[in-house]
């Protein structure tokens, strides 16, 4: 007999989600506090949009983006620098059962966003798009 389809396999679960968005605000408060002594880190302003958690609650992907996008690398460096300090205040501000560790990655989303809207701009997708669009509303008549 064939299993049910599970719409939501694959998707994080409310418990990952609430517990990201914890690491994330306290992550956030940390380091727009200036906690973190670091000269990499000194009067660079860093965005953390997301945090996603394992389903077993002891990975916590870190997304991280500098203001203005510039020395990712750099950021990225001296955030895997501070891991264990990071570690620990997270586990003093956030009670949970184990401490997670941390991966910190360059959040490339909005990069992203800028080259499918370029792909969309050119002139070949453009004409299918309007090719699309005058076929519907063919059909609709």
């Amino acid at each position: 007999m064939a299993r049910p389809h599970d719409e939501f396999a694959g998707q994080p679960s409310q418990r990952q989600l609430r517990v990201g968005e914890l690491v994330r605000k306290e992550l956030s408060d940390i380091l727009s506090r200036g906690q973190l002594v670091d000269p990499d880190l000194d009067r660079v302003i860093v965005t953390i949009p997301e945090v996603r958690m394992s389903p077993d609650l002891r990975w916590a992907t870190v997304m991280v983006m500098p203001l203005g996008g510039e020395n990712i690398d750099t950021i990225l460096t001296a955030l895997k620098r501070h891991t264990k300090y990071l570690r620990g205040q997270i586990s003093r501000r956030v009670k949970m059962k184990y401490a997670c560790d941390f991966r910190f990655v360059a959040d490339t989303r909005f990069d992203d966003d800028d080259r499918i809207n370029n792909l969309l701009a050119t002139p070949l997708v453009k004409q299918d798009v309007e090719a699309d669009e005058d076929n519907d509303n063919t059909d609709e008549q």
